[in-house]
């Protein structure tokens, strides 16, 4: 089969800023985060952050570069979107003024915020804001990401008027991402240096960048939003390997981290004197699961996606590997999510049902045997090495492959594995989940699939368009309901639990992380993303150690 790279492969993926992440986490977690010995103090003006993170970034240019959570990190301190999600999970306008729908939600009209400027002295208008909308509808690695949009007009110098091809009532909630930010006519024009010295309205400005070791960013003395930012300067290093990051913040050679390694998160949180640990919690915690493909043997079998399900002891998988800590999960969305509908037929923990199932289908195919996929990460091999156990006493034979992250999506893309340990669905409203279930985004095997596991599924499919379309909760409450019952019944996944094991690490003396306040008012979603999850910048400050 021909292998894609995976710079064509994720395509919307990335473009959305919901592609998928794998997790690796094992071992005894502290039971909440902690507030830290900053909690409750004022922001101190100054200063400079040294901030770990766990790769670079593919580039800076949100419409031609992928972006992952370290993009977002570093390239989020500079350009902005036009929109953001609250700590309550509604959208809310940033560099849009306001955001209105027309009767049916087929025509979303956004009006500019009036008084911005880029750091170059460009103004953000209408023209400008079309333009990048324009950029991103032309662009090989987003266009699929405005495959609904027919096309933008502007309406004035300060409005834009989005046509839809239909319904669209999360349209907003895609603004928050990466196609949602906006750079200026002078990055649009020449994409290369925008890649590599990047320009916005936000709260920050490009200072230096050397690839593979660290960007710096400091104050934009214009920002937009009177009395910010706080920190003079921003340094971002990159330390790829954890246990190196987690030296180097105890050591004093960084201030802050991102991380998933559970025992970081059990000895900081320990040291709450010294450190504050911040976990991400709610709808934006994905889920850890094994990720099946439908459109092959073994698992194009309905029988043994569910006997695989039966044979999984989720609360072995808690207990062992994340001190009881965690929730079991049975779909897309965790109980604590308004979104989650109970119920259902998701099958639950059985050793003798897998054994009759995996027996019904051996009686007609002969023995059962398949490969699961993974990164070479040890405490990812854990949990691979306890399903594998679990899954042989149901009676399959199970290989475990390993193979590097970057050759994982790929794979899962065009569809070239049977199954494989997979972390996903964090998006802030239920639609943006759309493109990874619908089965208009199946695609044949050696193609590429933003449904990964190929499921075609017509009730599934028609309850996404319904919760896409239909403005009234009510009603997009019970389209995602069926949507979780469909999963539950198909079993394109065989669901674990829900991960909160992504977190931010900082000394005491830093304050501000997930705190931060939007345009409006409003309380910001504290972390986003996964597997480490990132947040703002412009209201993180440095006080005295």
């Amino acid at each position: 089969m021909k292998r894609l790279t995976v710079s064509t492969a994720l395509l919307t993926a990335l473009a959305l800023g919901l592609a998928p992440a794998l997790a690796a986490c094992s071992g005894e977690r502290p039971a909440a985060p902690s507030d830290g010995a900053s909690a409750g103090a004022s922001p101190v003006r100054g200063g400079r952050l040294v901030y770990g993170l766990s790769a670079d970034a593919a580039g800076f240019n949100p419409v031609t570069d992928q972006f992952a959570a370290v993009s977002y990190s570093m390239a989020g301190t500079i350009i902005e979107t036009l929109v953001s999600v609250s700590a309550s999970g509604e959208w809310r306008p940033v560099l849009a003024e306001s955001l209105t729908p027309s009767t049916n939600a087929d025509e979303w009209t956004i009006k500019v915020r009036p008084g911005i400027a880029f750091s170059t002295g460009e103004p953000l208008d209408g023209r400008t804001v079309k333009a990048n909308l324009d950029a991103q509808k032309a662009s090989p690695l987003t266009s699929a990401a405005f495959t609904p949009v027919d096309s933008f007009e502007l309406v004035d110098p300060m409005t834009v008027k989005v046509r839809l091809k239909g319904p669209w009532v999360a349209f907003p909630y895609h603004l928050a991402t990466q196609i949602g930010m906006v750079v200026p006519a002078s990055s649009l024009a020449d994409p290369k240096a925008a890649s590599r010295k990047p320009v916005g309205t936000g709260p920050f400005v490009f200072k230096e960048y050397t690839p593979g070791s660290r960007m710096v960013v400091t104050r934009n003395p214009a920002y937009w939003r009177k009395g910010l930012p706080y920190l003079d300067e921003v340094e971002f290093r990159v330390l790829p390997d954890t246990q190196t990051r987690a030296q180097t913040l105890e050591a004093g050679g960084i201030d802050a981290m991102g991380t998933t390694r559970d025992d970081d998160i059990l000895k900081f949180g320990a040291l709450k004197d010294a450190y504050t640990v911040r976990r991400a919690s709610g709808m934006a915690v994905p889920e850890y699961m094994f990720m099946l493909n439908t459109a092959v043997p073994p698992f194009d079998d309905l029988r043994l996606r569910r006997a695989l399900a039966h044979a999984t002891d989720r609360a072995a998988v808690i207990s062992t590997l994340r001190g009881g800590l965690t929730k079991e999960a049975d779909g897309p969305w965790s109980k604590d999510s308004g979104w989650y509908a109970p119920g259902g037929d998701y099958p639950a923990y059985d050793l003798e049902k897998a054994k009759a199932l995996i027996g019904q289908v051996e009686a007609e195919k002969g023995q059962i045997s398949f490969e699961v996929i993974t990164p070479p990460d040890p405490n990812t091999m854990q949990g691979i090495e306890l399903a594998q156990d679990m899954w042989r006493k149901a009676g399959v034979e199970v290989r475990i492959k390993q193979v590097d992250q970057a050759d994982l999506v790929n794979r899962a893309v065009t569809g070239d594995f049977q199954a494989t340990v997979w972390t996903q669905f964090s998006a802030s409203d239920p639609d943006g989940e759309y493109v990874w279930m619908h089965q208009n985004y199946a695609r044949p095997v050696g193609s590429v699939s933003l449904n990964f596991s190929r499921l075609k599924d017509l009730e599934l499919s028609q309850a996404l368009d319904t919760g896409r379309s239909n403005p009234q909760d009510d009603v997009r409450k019970q389209a995602y309901a069926t949507v979780q019952q469909r999963l539950r019944e198909l079993v394109p996944y065989v669901f674990v639990d829900h991960l909160d094991t992504g977190a931010v690490i900082a000394k005491s003396k830093v304050g501000g992380i997930g705190e931060h306040l939007l345009p409006d008012g409003d309380k910001g979603v504290p972390l986003t993303g996964a597997p480490i999850p990132y947040h703002p910048f412009s209201q993180v400050w440095v006080g005295h150690p």
